[in-house]
């Protein structure tokens, strides 16, 4: 009896509880240093940066593409994303979001490239973002 009861509480508990229980997300991330190796092996890739205007303007990586969506909250910050979008449905390459920190507008970046049509295995986060990007002669600034 007293383990029925245990078990019971147990059950009950587990049925409350887990439901609203948040999962990480296992986001993917590439650092600097790897990016730097596709930069230079020329690997298909996108940096899709979504800094604001005025801190692209200061500093970005050669290449990256602006979209000025930072920070992702909203459907006017997503949409600034889609004609990257547009162009990574019609290729391979990977694509490497560029955030100013590496952090929550970067997760909301990818989660939005994965939900339109570009598959996980592409998509990762630049870690640290530009605030820790090490590689000045790689910069347009």
């Amino acid at each position: 009896m007293r383990s029925l009861m245990l078990f019971l509480s147990c059950f009950v508990l587990s049925t409350l509880i887990l439901p609203f229980s948040v999962q990480a997300k296992n986001y993917r991330y590439m650092s600097a240093a790897e990016v730097k190796g596709h930069i230079e092996q020329a690997t298909p890739m996108t940096l899709v940066d979504i800094q604001v205007e005025e801190d692209f303007a200061k500093h970005h990586i050669i290449g990256a593409v602006a979209t000025y969506a930072y920070p992702v909250k909203s459907a006017a910050d997503r949409a600034k994303i889609n004609p990257v979008i547009a162009e990574l449905v019609t290729n391979d390459n990977l694509a490497i979001v560029v955030c100013p920190r590496g952090g929550g507008g970067a997760k909301l970046a990818y989660d939005h490239l994965v939900a339109s049509g570009i598959t996980e295995e592409r998509v990762y986060i630049l870690t640290g973002g530009q605030a820790k990007w090490p590689y000045a002669e790689l910069l347009d600034k």
